[in-house]
């Protein structure tokens, strides 16, 4: 694990957090103006005309960016759980934005998620792997990717609020996941020159794949808060990318007598969960619009000396 291989997964980490913050606070607005019965697509529509939400897809970009680079220097076994920081980005910077504190038992419960993660896979500890999969293996990493984000999504319509939220985020996060697989496949490839990759399928799955992950996480901001999606999300999307380092570029994960790390920091994990899920924050205001404050009625003093 290389310092520009932290230092670009976390600075990717931070700009991802501050996105979901900010297309958060736009679908808090657009909920209020329109109610949430509306369909994502006409929600983009008024959306893409918001400063925050356009703040927000602008940060997307740019941690594709930082995202891409760390993938290039770095196996996809280590970016992307370090990306689990967006955690704690989310909520120092939603706290900022929205002008409210979480309440303690998320704090909490955000806590042990993260660093349930990082011990888990700081005693898995990922090894390198190949730069490209393995050949023949990425149609099969393919459908179980689709299937996994079908069943989630499916499963998410029947429900509303907090785990609508929960399981449209973890559909939005196998998808980012896989999105980041291919990403490192195109970089991988990049040695055989940009012209033979743009020739190849790798750069327009990354494509596809990434639009459907991002309407999914449009889906997600909308149907519940931050803290309901957001842990689904980067949990999701690490543990996803863990899966195919495994399974495409050869990156193996540590056992032994490192089991019962790994095993201690996945109940972490698990009590993380179950905290936030009855945390005040995943059925309050918390990621709402901010209050507007109060300011004198212009004319009102006036009104009063008359009267007097």
């Amino acid at each position: 694990m290389t310092v520009p291989t932290v230092v670009l997964a976390l600075l990717a980490a931070l700009c991802n957090a501050a996105a979901s913050v900010l297309q958060r606070r736009a679908a808090a607005q657009d909920e209020e103006r329109s109610g949430a019965a509306h369909t994502v697509v006409r929600s983009l529509l008024r959306l893409v005309r918001d400063r925050y939400w356009l703040g927000g897809a602008a940060l997307l970009a740019v941690t594709a960016v930082l995202q891409s680079a760390a993938l290039a220097v770095g196996s996809l076994s280590v970016v992307q759980p370090l990306m689990a920081t967006e955690l704690l980005f989310t909520l120092a910077v939603g706290s900022a934005v929205f002008h409210r504190r979480p309440d303690r038992r998320t704090w909490l419960a955000f806590a042990a998620l993260a660093v349930g993660l990082a011990l888990f896979l700081g005693a898995a500890a990922p090894s390198p792997g190949r730069d490209t999969a393995v050949p023949g293996r990425w149609g099969w990493a393919g459908l179980a990717l689709f299937g996994a984000m079908a069943g989630f999504t499916a499963v998410g319509r029947l429900v509303r609020g907090a785990p609508r939220a929960a399981l449209f985020g973890s559909a939005s996060a196998v998808g980012f996941g896989g999105t980041a697989g291919l990403m490192k496949e195109v970089t991988g490839r990049l040695p055989q020159g940009a012209g033979a990759v743009l020739t190849q399928w790798p750069p327009y799955a990354t494509a596809g794949l990434g639009l459907l992950s991002f309407l999914l996480l449009q889906s997600a901001l909308r149907a519940g808060t931050l803290a309901a999606s957001q842990p689904t999300l980067t949990l999701g999307d690490a543990l996803t990318s863990v899966a195919l380092g495994w399974a495409l570029f050869g990156e193996q994960i540590a056992l032994g007598v490192r089991v019962l790390p790994e095993l201690t920091g996945a109940a972490l994990m698990g009590l993380g969960s179950i905290g936030l899920a009855g945390a005040p924050s995943v059925h309050g205001a918390w990621d709402t619009a901010p209050p507007v404050r109060a300011g004198p009625v212009p004319g009102r003093r006036g009104r009063k000396r008359e009267e007097g």
